[in-house]
Parts: structure tokens; sequence; C-alpha cells
């Protein structure tokens, strides 16, 4: 049966996806449950950071011009007039002559201009001998020195790291509005699936491709719900029907080709959804389809487990990466040089290959996996790398740029 669309290539695919699907609504929440979350707004600070002149170490605030020329041969003393502590506060002011003891974080009193670190110095009662210099600046952290006010400290689709989030706090923020977290619907389908831990009769299987979906849309903090269901067309409608009234995306596994029992795209034809494509120029994945229904995202991912992740990485990713609200969508890549060289089957195709990385003294190397376990390879992945249309060949010693899995 033919395709209802032209076959794309993978960038046209990915952009339709991509241009079809929005973020997810905004809520607030508090800055010690915001980590892994994305930012929904850009967020300046409220304050300065230090919010005064502080210093970076135990020692004595001076006047520079006063300690120039101190060595250990030629000490210079001067008298002790104060102390000031990290959060307290002072109201020294230095003159020639004189200095103050500070501790780290304490501000700087008024007019000096530098901190000598008490390694330098010997204290005898209310003076000390000054041994080494402390040019103008030296130790002082100046005020505003992380983050001043007004700064933009995050901004829109940020996923906020534990020190983006102590940044907020240094900034002022208590509070972080943040993109609601999609939950994924999985349905995975064909009479042979049997979901895990349930008895396995001969000649079915394990869900597998489920599993595996499962754990990478909870690598990235969605929530997750998931099934299997016959090649029963009326199941399948329900669980269709389920699934986008309970989630924000749906990924469905198996039946994604035209054989008589790939029948998810006529399900969903029937069901009127607005597809967007079926069939890219990629292998392999080729089977990949994606649509909405009721204004949810869904993607149906080919049944094959190499098939399977690989559709997920190259579409179904991305598109709930920006789901989810992130400006950075797709896995994270790498360059590396290539172990051998690396022959496609098919010039009018992106081929992706399933490697894993060794380093040199050079950086990464890719070295595709060969072996005839489909899961093996999966499990033992560590990057993809693709031979792009138009190419048959990636030559050993080549740098290309990696997809990490790690």
């Amino acid at each position: 049966m033919p395709a209802k669309h032209p076959l794309l290539g993978i960038d046209q695919a990915l952009k339709q996806t991509l241009e079809s699907i929005f973020p997810m609504g905004e809520e607030t929440v508090a800055i010690t449950d915001s980590v892994d979350r994305v930012v929904a707004r850009a967020l300046s600070a409220v304050v300065d950071s230090p919010s005064v002149n502080a210093s970076l170490k135990d020692g004595y605030a001076v006047l520079s011009k006063d300690v120039d020329q101190a060595c250990r041969e030629r000490p210079v003393r001067l008298e002790v007039t104060g102390l000031t502590a990290a959060g307290g506060e002072t109201t020294a002011r230095l003159v020639s002559g004189t200095a103050v003891r500070v501790l780290t974080g304490a501000r700087i009193p008024e007019n000096a201009d530098a901190v000598l670190s008490e390694e330098f110095t010997v204290r005898r009662e209310n003076e000390i001998e000054a041994f080494n210099d402390a040019g103008p600046g030296r130790n002082i952290l100046q005020k505003g020195t992380d983050v001043r006010i007004g700064q933009q400290v995050v901004s829109s689709g940020q996923v906020l790291t534990p020190g983006k989030v102590g940044l907020l706090a240094a900034s002022g923020h208590s509070e972080v509005p943040v993109y609601e977290i999609p939950t994924v619907a999985i349905v995975a389908t064909g009479d042979e699936v049997v979901l895990p831990g349930r008895p396995l009769p001969e000649g079915k299987l394990y869900a597998s491709n489920l599993a595996t979906l499962d754990a990478w849309c909870r690598r990235y903090r969605f929530t997750t719900r998931t099934g299997a269901v016959p090649d029963d067309a009326d199941k399948i409608a329900d669980a269709l029907n389920r699934a986008v009234s309970e989630a924000d995306a749906v990924l469905t596994s198996g039946g994604a080709w035209t054989g008589d029992r790939d029948m998810v795209v006529s399900i969903l034809d029937r069901m009127g959804w607005r597809q967007a494509f079926h069939r890219v120029r990629i292998g392999p994945g080729k089977g990949v389809a994606f649509g909405n229904l009721r204004n949810v995202p869904v993607f149906i991912l080919p049944g094959g487990p190499p098939s399977n992740l690989m559709a997920f990485f190259q579409i179904a990713l991305p598109g709930l990466l920006k789901r989810s609200g992130r400006s950075q969508v797709g896995l994270q890549t790498l360059a590396v040089r290539m172990a051998e060289d690396v022959h496609g089957r098919n010039a009018d195709w992106t081929q992706y290959l399933y490697g894993r990385i060794e380093y040199d003294a050079s950086g990464a190397v890719f070295h595709p996996l060969h072996t005839s376990s489909r899961l093996r390879s999966i499990a033992e992945a560590e990057a993809i790398v693709a031979i792009p249309e138009g190419d048959i060949l990636i030559p050993k010693g080549e740098t290309v740029i990696a997809q990490g899995l790690m």
C-alpha cells in the first residue's frame, strides 16, 4: 500500500515534527524542588551577589600603599583597629598605618583596597608586622562579582542543574517558573508481546521495546504510562483513545509498516488524526510516522528493536523534549574519529550506526558495533554516527559528529 505522503528526508521530517509541537504549560515551584526542571521564563538577579565588597581570605584589610615595600627583611608595622566577620556590620574606616582584622566573607572596611592574608603577618597584641605586599584589589571579592542586579541568570528552556539552582538562590529567587512535566503514554502492539513479569507462552516475547522506551523517557524525567495491546483494531483504537485523553504525548511501538497486521496508522486515519508523515528516508527506522490526534502528538515507531529505538532518537525524542520546554532538543553530541571505514547501502538514505567510544591521546574514537544480536547492539551502544544522504562511505580517521547515548 503506497504511503499517503511523499517519503521525507530526516531533516524535513524533524522540521515538521518540531513545528507541530508546543511546550507544556507553566507552573511555579520552590527552588528546592527545581533541579532538573525546565525554566519557562528567563530570570534576572534581583540582588547583587555578593552584596558588599567582601574578603576572600582570613587576614587584614589594609591600604595597599602601606605594605607595597613590605618583606621579611623589612616588615611593616600596622595598628589593628578592629575586627569584622562575614555578615557583620563595620563602621571602621582605615587610615594610613592601620589595619582591620577581617575574616573570610567579611565586609571590607571603608577606604581599604586590599586584604593581606594572615600567613604574611605576625600578630603582636594590637599590632601586626606585615612581611608581604598586597596590591590594590588583592583578596577582595567585589560587590556583584558573582551576579549583578538585572543580570540574566537563566533563560527559557534551560534545564536547572544544581549549580544553576545555587546561582538562582544567590540572585534572590526562592521560586522558579518551570514547564509542567509531560506525561507520555507508551503503547506496545502485537499478539506476540508480553509485559515483563507475566508468564511467557511459547512463541511470544517480552516487551523489551516498551521497557527501553520507558527507560529513556524516565531518564528525561517524563511521567510515563505503559501498556500492551494485541493486534486487534478495536482494542488498539480503545488504547489510543485512552492514551490521548490521559497523556501529553503518545508513543506506539509496532504495527507501523503496511503489512496485514500493521494497522496503527490506518486506525489513526479512521480516528481523524492529522498525519504529518509516514515513513522517512532513514535506516533503521524507516517506518516511523508522526501526527496529532485531538492536539496530542502521536509518534508511531516500528517494532524491530533497532528501528524502534532509532526512530525514537531521531524523531520522537526531539519532539518530546520540545514538548517539555527544552531549548536544546535531541541527544547530546560529540566529535569522534572513525576507527574504521563504514559503508552505507544507499546514498538516497541516511543510515545510522550504533557504536562504542574509546579515548586515545587525540580524543574520542568511534568503533561500530558488529553483532548479530539486535538487543545486544542497543545495550552496548554508547553513540550513534550517521552516514548522511548522498554519501556511502565515512573513511577511517575522519572526524564526524556523533550522538551520545551515555
